[in-house]
């Protein structure tokens, strides 16, 4: 099957599709944008997280052939000619990044949720996260960086 999408701004075409390849998938191995990882395949952990109209979803729940006709970003889209987006530089500065593997996921939850919610509170964040699992972190270094993209965000 051939999909037609926009990805990160740009119109793309993937032929031979096969019908039960996720977006995560053809995102990775067929158009080379290797930021959103591959880690349950289950949508339990969110590190395939991207959005899709405008919504985060778990890539790996998503059939490839879904994406037809419909916009997809993924954490490749956070950063711009300029340099890191906000919430890319508090993770760094911040030391939220360790293996690195939960962090396209995060970022771009974090993403939405400070696009939602310019100032979330604690709780707020740790329910705009809970789908976003991390085994190096310990998740307090999240909770800072999250916080710290919040503040300078907002003084923009």
């Amino acid at each position: 099957m051939r999909i037609t999408t926009t990805v990160n701004g740009q119109q793309r075409v993937v032929d031979d599709v096969w019908e039960g390849e996720s977006l995560l998938y053809v995102l990775r191995e067929r158009m080379g944008l290797p930021g959103s990882k591959n880690a349950c395949e289950q949508g339990e952990c969110g590190s395939c997280t991207v959005y899709l109209d405008g919504v985060t979803a778990c890539a790996c729940l998503v059939a490839g052939g879904q994406a037809e006709g419909r916009e997809v970003v993924t954490v490749e889209a956070l950063a711009d000619a300029d340099g890191l987006h906000p919430v890319q530089e508090a993770f760094l500065e911040c030391g939220a990044v360790q293996c690195g593997f939960c962090t396209p996921g995060l970022l771009v939850q974090t993403h939405d949720l400070l696009a939602r919610t310019g100032r979330p509170s604690d709780p707020e964040i740790r329910e705009a996260l809970a789908g976003n699992l991390c085994r190096c972190t310990g998740y307090e270094k999240i909770l800072d960086a999250v916080r710290l993209a919040s503040e300078r965000m907002a003084s923009r």
